[in-house]
């Protein structure tokens, strides 16, 4: 029984653990959505998560070499809208273009790197959220 409880503990230790670190990280990214110039794209903070997703060119985003540079490249935050009854259904949209990449200061790299991370931390949980919605569907129709 103890063990049971253990891991129920454990397990409940973990989830309050990621729902602090996406809070934290929703304050952190809406802060970002400024310092970097996504608002001057993107009317709203809330408007961001309509993108299919966001990438970025001229730095690494590997955790290996997390933030290098890619020299010759430009620095650059790409979303990527979906629309499905488009001819062409999906387009990159520049969000935020910086330079080249060796031209710009280390900070603002590093700020924009943090951005594109913290995006992708918060859609991945809203992503998580949405197959859950779904796989409820098929519970309710088995009943």
């Amino acid at each position: 029984m103890s063990s049971a409880l253990d891991r129920l503990k454990n397990l409940t230790n973990k989830i309050s653990s990621y729902e602090f670190a996406r809070k934290s990280n929703m304050i952190k990214l809406r802060e970002l959505f400024t310092e970097v110039g996504i608002n001057e794209k993107v009317d709203t903070f809330e408007e961001l998560f309509l993108f299919k997703a966001i990438n970025l060119s001229g730095a690494s985003l590997l955790e290996e070499s997390l933030g290098e540079i890619k020299e010759g490249k430009y620095l650059q935050i790409l979303a990527i809208s979906y629309d499905r009854n488009a001819k062409i259904k999906s387009k990159n949209i520049s969000l935020a273009y910086f330079g080249r990449v060796e031209h710009v200061d280390s900070d603002v790299k590093n700020r924009v790197v943090e951005f594109v991370i913290r995006y992708r931390f918060e859609k991945s949980f809203m992503t998580l959220e949405h197959y859950n919605t779904i796989l409820g569907k098929f519970g309710e129709k088995s009943e």
